[in-house]
């Protein structure tokens, strides 16, 4: 008998046939208006693709849309009148609340995992903002919420395909630091001793002469040392043998010398080596760091620290220079991200891992990347 009187209710709720529901709290019984005058809002509601939901404060669901119920998996009689609590996880339900209890009139979002009639576990966006009161004494809050799935795994496709598209510039890297090695360098390290055999044959008394084959060995020299340094940089073959913290090193200390800035460096002793694809990421995301400080920070003095928190693997680049505005290129957020920091975010992102850039204007910058040690697991990508 009840659960008729129950279902009658809520088709009348939904039809718009009343304009009020009591209901027992912990403070005696609450009514909440459902005026007349609203009902085409609630048939609007109906039809949105997204769940609508109305609830009190200790997360009594007052009303939800179908979209809401095909959402969670349940029967729209068994979701109103029922509590949110059971489609949260503790730590959801956690970070809600504050959302829930927050004073004022201001909207708020938050990501959640929907835990649904399946057991399975829904990614969704949750806008929450307080609703008129109609003369009832408890808040009321209406939700949106968002099924964020597709979004998820659209993000997942495009951090495969970044990936790809970061390892085919590796490949090309590869072929290129090749190139210059086998080809360039060793033509000019031949003209280079040419160039000191000519020096050498010159007579003591054609000084001119002597000066300027001098003067061209050691140009011819120079420009050896700089293609062997971008060959290096392309694809540096001590990654490959002796490990990231070599080249965490050795990339450091030969800045130091180019750009005439103070290093310091703080490194962990790693006992083993990192995978691939992290020794990899972290050398990138050190060459644009320091490539940025060179060209655009004027500091006099940069920190690499390299630490091992519990389950990951910690990289900090800290400079003492202009800085800048932190806020107007946030990572995570593509617009206005340089092209730099957006190549430092994705190879973070795509590991696993996390990037975050502090920087304040004539106050330095930090730039920390932290990825777990155990690979990410890549299957929604799929």
């Amino acid at each position: 008998m009840r659960l008729a009187e129950a279902e009658e209710t809520l088709r009348a709720i939904r039809s718009g046939e009343v304009d009020a529901v009591m209901s027992a709290g912990t403070r005696g019984p609450q009514v909440f208006t459902l005026e007349g005058d609203e009902h085409a809002y609630r048939m609007l509601i109906e039809s949105m693709n997204e769940g609508a939901v109305t609830l009190t404060v200790d997360k009594t669901i007052l009303y939800a849309n179908e979209c809401f119920a095909r959402m969670v998996k349940a029967p729209l009689e068994q979701v109103t009148g029922g509590s949110l609590r059971r489609f949260l996880s503790a730590v959801d339900r956690a970070a809600l609340k504050p959302l829930l209890t927050r004073t004022g009139r201001a909207g708020s979002k938050i990501q959640l995992l929907l835990v649904v009639g399946d057991g399975s576990r829904l990614p969704v966006q949750v806008s929450v903002r307080p609703l008129p009161r109609n003369g009832s004494s408890q808040r009321v809050l209406g939700l949106v919420v968002t099924d964020m799935s597709e979004v998820r795994r659209n993000e997942a496709r495009l951090r495969t395909l970044t990936h790809r598209v970061l390892q085919a510039q590796e490949a090309e890297r590869g072929r290129a630091a090749f190139e210059l090695d086998d080809n360039i360098t060793q033509r000019l390290c031949a003209a280079l001793i040419r160039s000191q055999a000519l020096a050498d044959a010159l007579p003591d008394g054609e000084v001119a002469s002597k000066r300027a084959a001098i003067a061209l060995r050691e140009m011819l020299g120079t420009a050896a040392d700089e293609v062997e340094r971008i060959a290096r940089n392309l694809r540096p073959g001590v990654l490959d043998q002796l490990g990231w913290a070599a080249v965490l090193r050795d990339t450091s200390l030969e800045f130091a010398a180019r750009a005439r800035v103070s290093v310091k460096l703080a490194l962990v002793k790693l006992r083993a080596r990192l995978p691939a694809d992290t020794e990899l990421t972290l050398y990138r995301i050190l060459q644009e760091a320091l490539r940025n400080v060179e060209q655009h920070a004027g500091a006099k003095n940069v920190t690499v620290r390299l630490t091992k928190p519990e389950g990951f693997i910690q990289l900090a680049i800290h400079d003492d220079g202009v800085g800048f505005d932190a806020d107007r290129h946030a990572t995570g957020r593509r617009r206005n991200v340089g092209l730099g920091l957006l190549g430092m975010w994705e190879r973070a992102t795509y590991t696993g891992g996390t990037l975050e850039v502090k920087s304040v204007r004539r106050s330095g910058t930090k730039i920390q990347v932290r990825i777990p040690l155990s690979p990410p697991d890549r299957r929604a990508a799929s």
